[in-house]
Protein backbone atom coordinates (compact mmCIF):
# COMPACT_ATOMS: atom_id res chain seq x y z
CA UNK A 1 0.00 0.00 0.00
CA UNK A 2 1.31 3.43 -1.01
CA UNK A 3 0.80 6.23 1.50
CA UNK A 4 1.21 9.74 0.07
CA UNK A 5 3.37 12.27 1.88
CA UNK A 6 1.73 13.71 4.97
CA UNK A 7 1.02 17.42 5.31
CA UNK A 8 3.54 19.81 6.77
CA UNK A 9 3.18 23.51 7.44
CA UNK A 10 2.79 25.45 4.20
CA UNK A 11 1.65 22.34 2.29
CA UNK A 12 -0.59 23.04 -0.68
CA UNK A 13 -4.19 21.79 -0.52
CA UNK A 14 -6.28 21.53 -3.67
CA UNK A 15 -10.09 21.75 -3.75
CA UNK A 16 -11.90 20.09 -6.65
CA UNK A 17 -15.52 19.48 -7.60
CA UNK A 18 -15.66 16.05 -9.28
CA UNK A 19 -19.36 15.78 -8.41
CA UNK A 20 -21.47 18.80 -7.44
CA UNK A 21 -20.16 22.35 -7.02
CA UNK A 22 -21.25 25.22 -4.81
CA UNK A 23 -24.23 27.31 -5.84
CA UNK A 24 -25.72 29.16 -2.85
CA UNK A 25 -24.46 32.12 -0.82
CA UNK A 26 -24.26 29.93 2.28
CA UNK A 27 -22.14 27.44 0.29
CA UNK A 28 -19.76 30.21 -0.76
CA UNK A 29 -19.54 31.51 2.81
CA UNK A 30 -18.71 28.04 4.04
CA UNK A 31 -16.17 27.47 1.27
CA UNK A 32 -14.45 30.81 1.89
CA UNK A 33 -14.29 30.20 5.63
CA UNK A 34 -12.85 26.70 5.09
CA UNK A 35 -10.08 28.21 2.98
CA UNK A 36 -9.45 30.92 5.57
CA UNK A 37 -9.41 28.41 8.44
CA UNK A 38 -6.84 26.17 6.75
CA UNK A 39 -4.69 29.15 5.78
CA UNK A 40 -4.77 30.33 9.40
CA UNK A 41 -3.36 26.93 10.35
CA UNK A 42 -0.40 27.46 8.07
CA UNK A 43 -1.49 25.78 4.80
CA UNK A 44 -1.90 27.05 1.28
CA UNK A 45 -5.15 26.41 -0.60
CA UNK A 46 -6.04 26.53 -4.29
CA UNK A 47 -9.38 25.70 -5.83
CA UNK A 48 -10.25 24.30 -9.21
CA UNK A 49 -12.32 26.29 -11.72
CA UNK A 50 -15.48 24.24 -11.13
CA UNK A 51 -15.73 24.53 -7.35
CA UNK A 52 -18.06 27.54 -7.56
CA UNK A 53 -20.21 26.21 -10.39
CA UNK A 54 -23.36 24.09 -10.44
CA UNK A 55 -25.79 23.07 -13.16
CA UNK A 56 -28.29 20.23 -12.84
CA UNK A 57 -26.38 18.59 -9.98
CA UNK A 58 -22.98 18.83 -11.66
CA UNK A 59 -20.11 21.27 -11.42
CA UNK A 60 -19.39 20.73 -15.12
CA UNK A 61 -19.24 18.06 -17.78
CA UNK A 62 -17.64 14.74 -16.95
CA UNK A 63 -14.65 15.66 -19.10
CA UNK A 64 -14.21 19.06 -17.45
CA UNK A 65 -14.39 17.53 -14.00
CA UNK A 66 -11.76 14.97 -14.93
CA UNK A 67 -9.50 17.66 -16.34
CA UNK A 68 -9.88 19.79 -13.20
CA UNK A 69 -8.49 16.96 -11.09
CA UNK A 70 -5.79 16.07 -13.60
CA UNK A 71 -4.51 19.64 -13.60
CA UNK A 72 -4.28 19.65 -9.81
CA UNK A 73 -2.22 16.45 -10.05
CA UNK A 74 0.20 18.24 -12.39
CA UNK A 75 1.11 20.57 -9.53
CA UNK A 76 3.81 18.59 -7.77
CA UNK A 77 3.54 20.68 -4.62
CA UNK A 78 -0.09 19.59 -4.00
CA UNK A 79 -0.25 17.14 -1.07
CA UNK A 80 -3.98 16.85 -0.39
CA UNK A 81 -6.97 17.12 -2.74
CA UNK A 82 -10.42 17.36 -1.18
CA UNK A 83 -13.79 17.06 -2.90
CA UNK A 84 -15.81 20.22 -2.39
CA UNK A 85 -19.14 18.45 -2.00
CA UNK A 86 -20.95 15.19 -2.62
CA UNK A 87 -23.71 14.71 -5.18
CA UNK A 88 -24.93 12.07 -7.59
CA UNK A 89 -22.97 12.09 -10.83
CA UNK A 90 -19.25 11.70 -10.03
CA UNK A 91 -19.09 8.46 -12.03
CA UNK A 92 -19.42 10.52 -15.23
CA UNK A 93 -15.90 11.91 -14.75
CA UNK A 94 -14.13 8.60 -14.12
CA UNK A 95 -13.40 7.90 -17.83
CA UNK A 96 -11.48 11.20 -17.90
CA UNK A 97 -9.54 10.85 -14.66
CA UNK A 98 -5.85 10.04 -15.11
CA UNK A 99 -5.17 7.12 -12.77
CA UNK A 100 -1.63 6.90 -14.11
CA UNK A 101 -0.99 10.51 -13.10
CA UNK A 102 -1.91 9.92 -9.47
CA UNK A 103 0.21 6.76 -9.52
CA UNK A 104 3.18 8.84 -10.66
CA UNK A 105 2.42 11.57 -8.11
CA UNK A 106 0.56 10.00 -5.15
CA UNK A 107 -1.41 12.56 -3.17
CA UNK A 108 -4.11 12.19 -0.56
CA UNK A 109 -7.60 12.33 -2.05
CA UNK A 110 -10.42 12.88 0.42
CA UNK A 111 -14.19 12.99 0.38
CA UNK A 112 -17.24 10.91 1.19
CA UNK A 113 -20.63 10.01 -0.24
CA UNK A 114 -20.40 10.45 -4.05
CA UNK A 115 -16.63 10.89 -3.65
CA UNK A 116 -16.55 7.13 -3.05
CA UNK A 117 -16.23 6.97 -6.83
CA UNK A 118 -12.68 8.28 -6.41
CA UNK A 119 -11.61 7.16 -2.94
CA UNK A 120 -12.52 3.56 -3.75
CA UNK A 121 -11.16 3.41 -7.28
CA UNK A 122 -7.87 5.18 -6.50
CA UNK A 123 -7.19 2.69 -3.71
CA UNK A 124 -8.23 -0.43 -5.60
CA UNK A 125 -6.76 0.63 -8.97
CA UNK A 126 -3.51 2.20 -7.82
CA UNK A 127 -2.88 0.71 -4.37
CA UNK A 128 -2.80 4.25 -2.99
CA UNK A 129 -4.40 5.04 0.36
CA UNK A 130 -7.22 7.61 0.30
CA UNK A 131 -9.29 9.34 2.97
CA UNK A 132 -12.97 8.61 3.55
CA UNK A 133 -13.88 11.69 5.53
CA UNK A 134 -15.46 15.13 5.41
CA UNK A 135 -15.90 17.00 2.16
CA UNK A 136 -14.13 20.35 1.99
CA UNK A 137 -17.07 22.56 2.93
CA UNK A 138 -17.32 20.96 6.37
CA UNK A 139 -14.07 22.69 7.24
CA UNK A 140 -15.97 25.96 6.89
CA UNK A 141 -17.89 25.73 10.17
CA UNK A 142 -16.85 28.57 12.48
CA UNK A 143 -15.81 26.24 15.30
CA UNK A 144 -14.40 22.94 14.15
CA UNK A 145 -15.86 19.78 15.60
CA UNK A 146 -13.19 17.43 17.06
CA UNK A 147 -13.78 15.13 14.07
CA UNK A 148 -12.24 17.77 11.80
CA UNK A 149 -9.32 18.35 14.14
CA UNK A 150 -8.67 14.59 14.13
CA UNK A 151 -8.90 14.57 10.33
CA UNK A 152 -6.13 17.16 10.06
CA UNK A 153 -3.98 15.39 12.64
CA UNK A 154 -4.18 12.15 10.65
CA UNK A 155 -3.25 13.97 7.42
CA UNK A 156 -0.29 15.44 9.30
CA UNK A 157 0.97 11.96 10.15
CA UNK A 158 -0.23 11.61 13.74
CA UNK A 159 -1.18 8.00 14.41
CA UNK A 160 -4.13 8.76 16.69
CA UNK A 161 -6.76 6.50 18.19
CA UNK A 162 -10.29 7.54 17.22
CA UNK A 163 -13.11 6.88 19.65
CA UNK A 164 -16.78 7.20 18.83
CA UNK A 165 -18.34 10.56 19.59
CA UNK A 166 -21.03 11.27 22.18
CA UNK A 167 -23.73 12.78 19.95
CA UNK A 168 -24.63 12.81 16.28
CA UNK A 169 -26.73 14.88 13.88
CA UNK A 170 -29.95 13.03 13.06
CA UNK A 171 -31.25 14.98 10.09
CA UNK A 172 -30.43 17.82 7.74
CA UNK A 173 -30.75 21.47 8.68
CA UNK A 174 -30.88 24.67 6.66
CA UNK A 175 -27.97 27.01 7.26
CA UNK A 176 -28.46 30.74 7.76
CA UNK A 177 -24.88 31.95 7.49
CA UNK A 178 -23.14 28.83 6.18
CA UNK A 179 -20.78 28.77 9.15
CA UNK A 180 -22.95 26.64 11.43
CA UNK A 181 -21.61 23.51 13.06
CA UNK A 182 -23.32 20.16 13.37
CA UNK A 183 -26.68 20.02 15.14
CA UNK A 184 -25.91 17.26 17.64
CA UNK A 185 -29.04 15.87 19.27
CA UNK A 186 -28.89 12.06 19.40
CA UNK A 187 -26.63 9.84 21.51
CA UNK A 188 -24.18 7.63 19.62
CA UNK A 189 -24.85 3.96 20.35
CA UNK A 190 -23.01 1.30 18.35
CA UNK A 191 -24.26 -2.27 18.27
CA UNK A 192 -22.39 -5.53 17.82
CA UNK A 193 -24.89 -7.43 15.68
CA UNK A 194 -22.63 -10.46 15.12
CA UNK A 195 -19.40 -11.57 16.74
CA UNK A 196 -18.28 -11.07 20.33
CA UNK A 197 -18.37 -7.59 21.79
CA UNK A 198 -15.04 -6.26 23.02
CA UNK A 199 -12.95 -8.37 20.62
CA UNK A 200 -11.11 -6.25 18.00
CA UNK A 201 -11.88 -6.95 14.35
CA UNK A 202 -8.82 -6.52 12.13
CA UNK A 203 -8.22 -6.28 8.41
CA UNK A 204 -7.37 -4.02 5.49
CA UNK A 205 -9.91 -1.16 5.56
CA UNK A 206 -11.98 -0.83 2.40
CA UNK A 207 -15.40 0.62 1.66
CA UNK A 208 -17.46 3.76 1.29
CA UNK A 209 -21.01 4.66 0.29
CA UNK A 210 -22.96 1.59 -0.79
CA UNK A 211 -25.11 3.58 -3.22
CA UNK A 212 -21.97 4.39 -5.24
CA UNK A 213 -20.23 1.03 -4.80
CA UNK A 214 -23.21 -0.66 -6.41
CA UNK A 215 -22.79 1.58 -9.47
CA UNK A 216 -19.10 0.63 -9.73
CA UNK A 217 -19.60 -3.12 -9.34
CA UNK A 218 -18.95 -5.01 -12.56
CA UNK A 219 -17.75 -1.98 -14.54
CA UNK A 220 -14.25 -1.44 -15.94
CA UNK A 221 -13.56 0.63 -12.82
CA UNK A 222 -14.16 -2.35 -10.54
CA UNK A 223 -10.77 -3.73 -9.48
CA UNK A 224 -12.07 -5.16 -6.23
CA UNK A 225 -11.28 -8.81 -6.92
CA UNK A 226 -7.60 -8.19 -7.71
CA UNK A 227 -7.26 -5.89 -4.70
CA UNK A 228 -8.73 -8.28 -2.16
CA UNK A 229 -6.72 -11.14 -3.65
CA UNK A 230 -3.55 -9.16 -3.00
CA UNK A 231 -4.49 -8.66 0.65
CA UNK A 232 -6.23 -11.96 1.31
CA UNK A 233 -3.77 -12.99 4.04
CA UNK A 234 -4.77 -9.96 6.13
CA UNK A 235 -8.37 -10.02 4.98
CA UNK A 236 -10.68 -7.07 4.41
CA UNK A 237 -12.39 -5.06 7.12
CA UNK A 238 -15.27 -3.51 5.22
CA UNK A 239 -16.75 -0.17 6.29
CA UNK A 240 -20.03 0.63 4.57
CA UNK A 241 -22.75 3.25 4.83
CA UNK A 242 -25.82 4.06 2.77
CA UNK A 243 -27.54 7.23 1.69
CA UNK A 244 -30.90 6.33 0.19
CA UNK A 245 -31.18 2.55 0.20
CA UNK A 246 -34.34 1.10 1.72
CA UNK A 247 -34.53 -2.42 3.14
CA UNK A 248 -35.25 -4.06 -0.22
CA UNK A 249 -32.51 -2.22 -2.14
CA UNK A 250 -30.03 -2.76 0.71
CA UNK A 251 -30.65 -6.51 0.71
CA UNK A 252 -30.36 -6.73 -3.07
CA UNK A 253 -27.26 -4.55 -3.05
CA UNK A 254 -25.39 -6.54 -0.43
CA UNK A 255 -26.43 -9.75 -2.19
CA UNK A 256 -25.02 -8.39 -5.47
CA UNK A 257 -21.64 -7.48 -3.95
CA UNK A 258 -21.46 -10.82 -2.18
CA UNK A 259 -22.22 -12.75 -5.36
CA UNK A 260 -19.69 -10.62 -7.26
CA UNK A 261 -17.05 -12.02 -4.90
CA UNK A 262 -16.30 -8.76 -3.09
CA UNK A 263 -16.71 -10.27 0.38
CA UNK A 264 -14.66 -13.43 -0.20
CA UNK A 265 -11.96 -12.44 2.29
CA UNK A 266 -14.09 -10.33 4.64
CA UNK A 267 -12.91 -10.31 8.25
CA UNK A 268 -15.80 -8.16 9.39
CA UNK A 269 -18.17 -5.30 8.58
CA UNK A 270 -18.57 -1.85 10.13
CA UNK A 271 -21.79 -0.11 9.08
CA UNK A 272 -22.30 3.61 9.52
CA UNK A 273 -25.62 5.21 10.39
CA UNK A 274 -27.89 5.17 7.30
CA UNK A 275 -29.09 8.56 6.07
CA UNK A 276 -32.50 7.81 4.56
CA UNK A 277 -33.65 4.29 5.34
CA UNK A 278 -37.18 3.00 4.90
CA UNK A 279 -38.23 -0.24 6.55
CA UNK A 280 -40.03 -1.62 3.52
CA UNK A 281 -41.81 -4.88 4.37
CA UNK A 282 -41.15 -4.02 8.02
CA UNK A 283 -37.49 -5.04 7.66
CA UNK A 284 -35.11 -3.16 9.98
CA UNK A 285 -31.60 -2.15 8.93
CA UNK A 286 -30.11 -4.82 11.14
CA UNK A 287 -32.41 -7.50 9.70
CA UNK A 288 -31.52 -6.46 6.16
CA UNK A 289 -27.79 -6.66 6.81
CA UNK A 290 -27.97 -9.92 8.75
CA UNK A 291 -30.11 -11.60 6.09
CA UNK A 292 -27.16 -11.44 3.67
CA UNK A 293 -23.97 -11.29 5.74
CA UNK A 294 -23.13 -14.07 8.15
CA UNK A 295 -20.25 -15.80 9.91
CA UNK A 296 -18.10 -12.69 10.56
CA UNK A 297 -18.34 -9.83 13.09
CA UNK A 298 -20.83 -7.10 12.15
CA UNK A 299 -20.99 -3.70 13.87
CA UNK A 300 -23.80 -1.20 13.30
CA UNK A 301 -24.32 2.56 13.85
CA UNK A 302 -20.66 3.57 13.65
CA UNK A 303 -19.58 7.20 13.17
CA UNK A 304 -19.14 6.82 9.43
CA UNK A 305 -21.09 8.50 6.67
CA UNK A 306 -23.86 11.01 6.20
CA UNK A 307 -25.04 11.48 9.77
CA UNK A 308 -22.21 13.59 11.18
CA UNK A 309 -19.78 13.59 12.83
CA UNK A 310 -17.64 10.97 11.17
CA UNK A 311 -14.34 9.38 12.04
CA UNK A 312 -11.57 9.66 9.45
CA UNK A 313 -10.91 6.35 7.69
CA UNK A 314 -7.65 5.83 5.80
CA UNK A 315 -8.96 3.65 3.00
CA UNK A 316 -6.45 0.88 2.35
CA UNK A 317 -4.76 1.01 5.76
CA UNK A 318 -4.61 -1.87 8.24
CA UNK A 319 -7.41 -1.28 10.72
CA UNK A 320 -8.53 -2.60 14.08
CA UNK A 321 -12.03 -1.78 15.30
CA UNK A 322 -13.57 -2.73 18.60
CA UNK A 323 -17.13 -2.24 19.85
CA UNK A 324 -18.00 -2.42 23.52
CA UNK A 325 -20.97 -1.12 25.50
CA UNK A 326 -22.20 1.06 22.65
CA UNK A 327 -18.82 2.68 22.01
CA UNK A 328 -16.37 2.15 19.17
CA UNK A 329 -12.63 2.60 18.69
CA UNK A 330 -10.62 2.62 15.46
CA UNK A 331 -6.86 2.23 15.30
CA UNK A 332 -5.05 2.33 11.95
CA UNK A 333 -1.59 1.25 10.85
CA UNK A 334 0.05 2.57 7.70
CA UNK A 335 1.65 -0.56 6.30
Amino acid sequence: MIYPEFLTKNSLIGVAAPSEGNQKETDFNRLDNAIASLKSRGYQVIEGPLVRKSDKGRSGSGKDRGEELNKLLEKKEVRWIVGAKGGDFLVEMLPYFDFEAISRHPVWYQGFSDNTGLTYTITTHCDIATIYGSNFNDFGMSEWHPALENNLKILSGENITQDSFDLYEDGYYDRITGLEGYVLTQPVNLKQAAGKEGIPVEGRLLGGCLDVLLNLCGTRFDCTRSFIEKYKEEGILWYLESFALGSDSLIRGLWQLKEAGWFQYAKGFIFGRPAFYEENYGISYEEAVMSVLKDVPIILNADIGHKAPSITVVNGSKGSFVCKEGRGRLVMEYR
